[in-house]
């Protein structure tokens, strides 16, 4: 009997070292538009999630001497409010340790409620200024917000084109109204006339009738506050109806999408987007040569940033030495990070300091930075 309980204890031992050095595995939770209009935008999420996740894993950080490796846990919002928060509290009920998502504003916002509750930092690409001023402490913007990108944009078309006047589509939705508002207030401000504010859907794919009342007021520019679904054919239409203005947009119209299907009508327009052009850099270079390796496709707008929101979450843990979601939120509120799209360092209502924007145009199918 003797030998028999040595012989246990020994194996228990075993079992306890054993599992003391085990790797540790944590849930990221990612909820973005997987399928319908946006699917291309909602995998490029994706997969710049699984970029970094897969090169973190590749080497795994440490906390407490344990290796951490991660898990990713992808659900499709499908860009619509009650999915997003239907979808969001299942990724919730599985404990993930960070939430990115949801890219789209008018999902974001409800879901922020979630996350705050279940006390888990959530970093978005919501640029709908609103999202941060909900006073929750988990929220985190690692994108430039509607303020930043639509006066960007107002600020070109006055000093870059030259414009005097301008009329405004937005398509109703959270994202979409939100920026055509702030680049409505920076035009006023600029001394920009606005001749005509218009409004359309996102799943709008006509929008003749819209164009013929505007080309009545002959404006210099057309900013649209919404995606490339209805980005793309709007500038064919304004081809088609002879409207001479040229068209502007946030970064809902900045991706290589917008030049495919709108062809040479994409050629008249212009678009700006948190960050700096990835070609413009030896880190951006590097990153769309991995992607492209691994997805065998094009980046798209969002993709990046969320490449460089897990690695900010595994600096974060590392720095911190914790998994704890509670201790990771306050560890972000005090994070700086030079990633490849930006340095990412949050203000006190979680928006991104010194947000950084690029002005792109459309060129041979893809898009080009603007000097």
């Amino acid at each position: 009997m003797k030998l028999k309980a040595v012989i246990t204890t020994l194996l228990l031992s075993g079992m306890s070292i054993g599992a003391a050095h085990a790797d540790q595995v944590v849930k990221i939770a990612l909820s973005g538009p997987l399928t319908g209009p946006q699917a291309v935008s909602g995998k490029d999420d994706e997969n710049g999630l699984r970029l970094a996740v897969e090169m973190l894993n590749q080497k795994p950080i440490k906390v407490n001497g344990q290796a951490v490796k991660f898990a990713v846990l992808s659900e499709d919002d499908q860009a619509d409010p009650k999915t997003g928060v239907q979808v969001a509290q299942r990724l919730i009920d599985q404990q993930p340790i960070a939430f990115l998502g949801p890219q789209n504003s008018g999902v974001a916002i409800p879901v922020g409620r979630l996350t705050s509750g279940a006390h888990i930092p959530m970093l978005t690409v919501a640029s709908n200024p609103q999202l941060t001023k909900l006073g929750y402490d988990n929220i985190f913007r690692t994108g430039a917000s509607d303020s930043v990108l639509g006066s960007s944009m107002a600020t070109f078309a006055v000093e870059k084109l030259h414009a005097r006047t301008a009329a405004v589509i937005d398509d109703r939705t959270a994202y979409g109204q939100g920026l055509a508002d702030e680049f409505v207030a920076k035009a006023k401000s600029m001394g920009l006339q606005v001749v005509d504010r218009e409004f359309t859907n996102s799943s709008a794919t006509d929008f003749l009738g819209i164009l013929t009342t505007i080309k009545g007021k002959n404006p210099d520019v057309i900013f649209f506050g919404g995606y490339v679904p209805q980005g793309a054919p709007m500038a064919k239409q304004m081809v088609a109806r002879g409207v001479r203005a040229k068209l502007l947009g946030g970064d809902g119209i900045c991706a290589d999408d917008m030049a495919k299907v709108a062809g040479a009508a994409a050629e008249n327009a212009y678009c700006s987007m948190s960050g700096s052009g990835l070609d413009g850099t030896a880190e951006g270079r590097d990153y769309i040569a991995r992607y492209k390796a691994r997805f065998k496709t094009e980046p798209q707008a969002y993709g990046i940033t969320y490449y460089d929101g897990m690695m900010l979450l595994a600096n974060v843990i590392s720095s911190a030495q914790t998994t704890d979601p509670v201790k990771l939120v306050q560890a972000l509120r005090n994070a700086n990070f030079k990633g490849v799209a930006a340095t990412y360092a949050f203000d006190k209502v979680g928006d991104l300091n010194n947000a950084p924007t690029t002005v792109f145009s459309f060129k041979n199918g893809q898009m080009t930075v603007v000097k």
